[in-house]
């Protein structure tokens, strides 16, 4: 996690501006659903991701 904040040099106050913003916009009901959302987009990425690595490997 610390390497992808390293990459948006994003610090504590930024963060929790984004998180601000993002309770705003959305409300507080529907951040479960977009939380739900991201974790099963992060999942089926590394999914596809460990799959074509299997498959380059299985190649050689």
């Amino acid at each position: 996690m610390t390497s992808l904040l390293g990459l948006f040099n994003l610090g504590g106050g930024e963060i929790v501006l984004i998180l601000a913003l993002v309770l705003i916009l959305f409300g507080a009901r529907k951040l479960p659903e977009l939380a739900k959302g991201l974790g099963q987009g992060i999942k089926e990425f590394k999914k596809a991701s460990r799959e074509s690595i299997d498959q380059i490997s299985d190649k050689s």
